[in-house]
Order: structure tokens, then sequence, then C-alpha cells
């Protein structure tokens, strides 16, 4: 098949979840023997990455603001992608449903990926969040088929609108640990971590507050950043105290080395749907403490230590965890464990990769195009998630 995947801010992944799985689906869906295009914005994509020369990117220019760089960039991605020769679209964001019916007027299958509910971020004014809301309900019908990333999310537009979704969720699949921590001045495993985009909804300003009421020698290490609003990252950094470090956006080896020596882990984030970098974090075998929503409980599960939306909850749960080796070392085997039964790419690329099959079948008139993968029909509304993704058919059984 050749696939084209919109809406991301591109390979390799500098900034977010859509960024991993467009990385991580391309160079192993040309590892299958497809061919695949991925749309990148020109801000975010140095040209000399090393990537799989398997895999197209094709570099447009943005708008690098934080209401029109998406909108912008994927319409002018929608109409190259017209001229292009491709057998089926993978749109990333909810905020591009309005753009979805477009391929499909021109013959080509769009599945959107719709992640969470994008509405409901903070950042947004109430104009940006009515449009998110208006793309919610384009979600239902503009493209092919719509994908969530977790079960909590397609129990959302199955209960609310009645919309059978089709749930896949994220993949972790750390390198293996040599024990190196390069370039950060930090001990193995006497740091707390937190990895994510410094946005209010992320809560950094809670887990900075909690960490104040921590009596400890180890130091909080703020991963991220935020290209749209840098004041924001400069009242974070006015608000910590000397014992947080902020080393700006890590990512590649730098970033698991983190990851793979941390002590503790925190995730804060409240909106969104599956959030790749807890999933990492446990695959990293990590002891982690979660921000207690229904979608990270999903992803956790009795695998950390989940805590209010207070600062004196999980300064609790940090100071249990610090001073409890037993714990940590129980809930990282845990962590570990449920990453590799759960969450592997592997098995989320063969999804897709069905799903692509699926809705390119229901265009051809020929021969059909078969996968050996093995998808299973899951009752809406779901159950307690058992599985790291799964195919839920779009019309009713």
């Amino acid at each position: 098949m050749k696939i084209a995947i919109l809406g991301t801010r591109g390979i390799p992944c500098r900034y977010g979840g859509f960024e991993t799985l467009a990385e991580q689906l391309s160079k192993r869906l040309v590892a299958r023997g497809h061919e695949v295009s991925v749309y990148c914005r020109r801000p975010f994509t140095p040209e000399d990455d090393g990537l799989d020369p398997r895999i197209q990117r094709i570099i447009l220019p943005t708008i690098k603001t934080k209401h029109f760089d998406t909108a912008f960039h994927t319409l002018l991605s929608v109409i190259h992608v017209l001229f292009t020769k491709v057998d089926v679209i993978l749109l990333c964001n909810v905020a591009n449903s309005a753009l979805a019916w477009i391929p499909r007027l021109f013959g080509i299958p769009t599945v959107l990926n719709v992640d969470g509910l994008d509405r409901k971020r903070k950042k947004w004014n109430i104009f940006a969040r009515s449009y998110l809301f208006l793309c919610e309900l384009l979600a239902l019908f503009t493209p092919t088929r719509t994908v969530t990333d977790a079960r909590e999310i397609q129990r959302y537009f199955w209960q609310r609108y009645r919309k059978r979704t089709i749930m896949i969720g994220y993949g972790a699949e750390p390198p293996p640990n040599d024990g190196v921590l390069e370039g950060f001045g930090l001990i193995r495993q006497k740091y707390i971590l937190y990895v994510s985009r410094l946005e209010p909804e992320n809560n950094p300003e809670l887990v900075l507050r909690a960490f104040r009421k921590v009596e400890t020698d180890w130091p909080l290490v703020m991963v991220g950043g935020n290209c749209y609003d840098q004041p924001f990252v400069e009242h974070l950094k006015a608000l910590a105290s000397d014992r947080v470090i902020f080393p700006g956006p890590v990512y590649g080896r730098e970033y698991w080395q983190l990851l793979q020596n941390a002590g503790l882990y925190v995730s804060a984030c409240e909106v969104g749907g599956l959030h790749p970098a807890l999933i990492e974090a446990m695959a990293a075998r990590n002891t982690v403490l979660y921000l207690d929503t229904p979608v990270n409980r999903e992803a956790a599960g009795d695998c950390g230590l989940p805590f209010p939306k207070r600062s004196s909850g999980l300064s609790e749960q940090m100071a249990r965890a610090l001073r409890d080796a037993e714990l940590r070392q129980r809930l990282e085997h845990r962590a570990k464990a449920r990453a590799q039964s759960l969450f592997t790419w592997d098995a989320v690329v063969a999804r897709y990769e069905a799903l692509f099959a699926e809705v390119l079948n229901l265009r051809t008139s020929g021969a059909p195009i078969r996968i050996a993968v093995r998808t299973e029909r899951q009752p809406i509304p779901a159950p307690a998630m058992d599985s790291a993704s799964s195919v839920v058919p779009s019309k009713t059984p």
C-alpha cells in the first residue's frame, strides 16, 4: 500500500505523541514493504536527520503560531497529497477533521486519529474551543474511519454520539539500558523526572508546588518546553526552587537515558488520550506517579501510584515512594511487565496495517488486499482495558 501520514509536525519526533506515532508507524510500515510518505512542518524538521531513506518526507511551510500552525500546514498537505499517488491517508488530530472529506471526494480513504478531547485544553480561548468542538462533531462523519487511542475516549464517542470508533493505542520499546547518564549532572536512580510539554493542562505548576513540600536531596528534572508560550515557561522557572532542573526538550538517546535512570517518574497530564511518555516510562521500568484520571488509570493500571489534582496529594505520594525502596522495586517490575505485554509497536502497527487494508478494500473492486492480522470485535461500551490496542468495527454488528 501507498500510505500518507498528515497532520503531525513531522519526523523524527521533536514534539509529542502524534510525532512519535508517525515515526514508529512509518519506519515499521516500510519494513513491511509499504510505501510511506510523512508530511512535515519545516520549522520542526531539519533536513539531515539520517532517517530510513525508504520513508519519504514531504517538508512544507507553516505559520508557526498556536492557532494557525496545524490548520495551515494540514491544508497545504491535503492539497499536495491530491497530486500524488497514494492509496490511503492517516490524518492526525481532531482539528483536521474539517479537511478529512477532501481526499475522500477524490476517492482516497482517510483514517482520522482524534487523540483526546482537545477542546478541553486550557491554552485555547473560547473561539478555539468552539471550533474544536465543531471539529469533534465533524469527526463523526468526515473520515472513512475514526480512531481513538484510549478506551475512555472510545467510550465517550459512543455514549455521547453513538459513534463506533476504532481503538488503537501506542507502543513503547526502549533501547537496551547501558547505564550511561551523560551531560545532566545527575546521579542514577536519584532524581525525579517529569516529561511533558510545559502547558497548563499538563500541570507543571502542580508538580513544582508538590515538590517544594517534599524533603529530599533528589532533584526534580522538568523535561519539556513550549514553543508557543515562552512566558509560561519563564513563569515556571521563577516558581521553581534551586533543586529543579529545566533541560528543555530532550529526544532520542538522551531522552531514554533520562527515563531509564530515573528514580521516580511523574505524569500529570489530564487532557488528551493515551500519553506515550507515560507508557515509555513504564517500559523503561520506572516507579510511576500519575494524575488519577480515567485515561491514565487505563494505561498504568496497578503499576503506579495515583494522585489527586492537588499538590498535597502528589507530595504525599512522592514522599511515600522516596522512603520505601521495596515499593519502588515492586512497581518497577509491574510497570515493565505491563508495558511489555500490552504496549508493543509491532502490535500497534499491525492493527493500523489491517485498518488501512480494510478501508482500501472498501474502495477497490478487484481482489481484496489481505493482511494476516487477527482483529477482534469488542463490545461497546468497552470494559476495563485488557489490551494495548484493538480494532472495533465502525458498523453496527
